[in-house]
């Protein structure tokens, strides 16, 4: 008996062997756009309702490999036309995503995004920019003259002309975007929520119904959209999915309603505050959508985490809002990736169960989370100019908006000069993340 046991146990190691050996064709730095293929365990189908099969292999571009494409756009007010550009970039680069997610200004622009088709995003993007960022007082020649000799402009004159720029957004709003209320309404007890604030967001809701076509928002099979709010009276994120909802100009809006400067506002019957009051950065949920798919996530930031010491209060200000505002990527990537980790070992360890015991229910459970898509996050994060400070996210300027944009432009540019980044992480790490700024290959 004791000699059959040992058997046994000998043939279990065996087969154990089998199942984690590494596959012969997942080179980590391979740079082809085939689809690397799992191990034989785990080609052998489980009963995963919320884990989608493997795609089928192809020749084509490395990004068309993975069944979601996604584009995650976290919050930052002006800075926004950042992610403006990484989006050109993409589209130069044949690159279309199939699920745009947002917070605040990157809700804003996943709406343009998802609301236009691919031939028009960029033109649209740009109308939309340009729109936003003409003053709605005294627009006329001078400050025009000040904005195109600007560029050439010692760091202090910047500075100076940056801060004008930052201060009329604080007293004349910005055109098509928001407004400032009577002084007198300010200390005012409204019946209305969405009357609480410093400036009035009724003018955007034109201005997205002018450059997006919400009609084109809802079809949730050519792109799903996702934009985060936090319900006011209860605290809880929500996320406004075209999967689960019919999204109006509203739900985009609330994800940007950021207080006390911006109103709540209301959606059948709730209040809504912008979504990164709790977390300013959509990367986790395209990460735990079900089902489980291979991914491939631009995600755009518009604040960093790392920075310089502040020597002074303006410095603490911007730095305050940096480390406030920013991606906790390194923590999120790095709890996904263990996870990804275990279902993997997860489906190791239950392709071992012979096919007469999978009908058992503890089987079936666990093979509702034994699943091993593979997930590529791109970051690109924009780094700051030496003379912006902390009114960067209201400094609404049309040249800084388009130096922002030639920013976001050239990191992804830059970015795609890798094309092994884009190709499908190995069965051995199945979780990757790539960032141009560090030199990052793969972590």
């Amino acid at each position: 008996m004791a000699k059959k046991q040992r058997q046994d146990v000998a043939a279990v190691k065996q087969q154990v062997g089998k199942q984690v050996a590494p596959p012969q064709d997942s080179a980590p730095d391979a740079a082809t756009p085939a689809r690397a293929r799992r191990p034989a365990a785990q080609r052998d189908p489980l009963p995963a309702t919320n884990c989608a099969g493997d795609a089928p292999p192809h020749e084509g571009p490395a990004h068309e490999a993975y069944a979601i494409r996604a584009l995650v756009l976290q919050g930052g007010g002006a800075l926004g036309s950042y992610q403006a550009g990484v989006y050109q970039g993409l589209a130069e680069g044949g690159i279309h995503p199939n699920w745009v997610a947002g917070i605040s200004i990157g809700a804003l622009n996943a709406a343009v995004i998802a609301g236009n088709p691919p031939e028009t995003r960029v033109a649209q993007l740009r109308a939309f920019w340009e729109h936003i960022c003409a003053q709605p007082w005294l627009p006329g020649l001078p400050l025009d003259l000040l904005t195109q000799a600007a560029p050439m402009w010692p760091e202090p004159m910047r500075v100076w002309f940056d801060g004008l720029n930052a201060a009329r957004a604080l007293v004349e709003g910005q055109r098509g975007f928001f407004s400032p209320r009577n002084i007198a309404d300010l200390w005012s007890r409204f019946d209305d929520p969405g009357s609480a604030s410093y400036y009035d967001t009724g003018p955007l809701k034109a201005t997205l119904e002018r450059f997006v076509d919400f009609d084109r928002v809802n079809r949730s099979k050519e792109m799903r959209v996702s934009v985060g709010a936090v319900n006011v009276k209860t605290g809880n994120f929500a996320y406004f999915d075209n999967t689960r909802m019919t999204l109006r100009a509203e739900h985009f809006m609330a994800s940007g309603a950021l207080p006390p400067g911006f109103p709540a506002v209301e959606i059948d019957g709730e209040y809504y505050w912008d979504g990164g009051l709790v977390s300013n950065t959509p990367l986790q949920e395209v990460l735990v959508a079900q089902p489980r798919r291979d991914a491939l996530i631009f995600q755009v930031d518009l604040w960093s985490a790392r920075g310089k010491l502040p020597h002074n209060l303006l410095d603490v200000a911007e730095r305050q809002k940096d480390i406030q505002y920013s991606s906790r990527t390194r923590t999120i990537t790095d709890s996904m990736r263990e996870q990804q980790n275990y279902r993997r070992m997860l489906s190791e360890v239950m392709a071992l169960v012979p096919p007469s015991r999978r009908d058992d229910p503890w089987f079936q459970r666990a093979a509702e989370h034994a699943c091993d898509a593979r997930r590529n996050v791109i970051q690109l994060i924009y780094r700051d100019k030496s003379f912006e400070g902390s009114a960067k996210d209201y400094q609404f300027g049309v040249l800084t908006m388009h130096e922002h944009w030639s920013s976001g432009l050239d990191d992804i540019r830059n970015t795609l000069k890798h094309p092994h980044w884009l190709a499908m992480p190995t069965a051995e790490r199945p979780f990757v993340t790539h960032d141009v700024h560090r030199g990052n290959g793969g972590s």
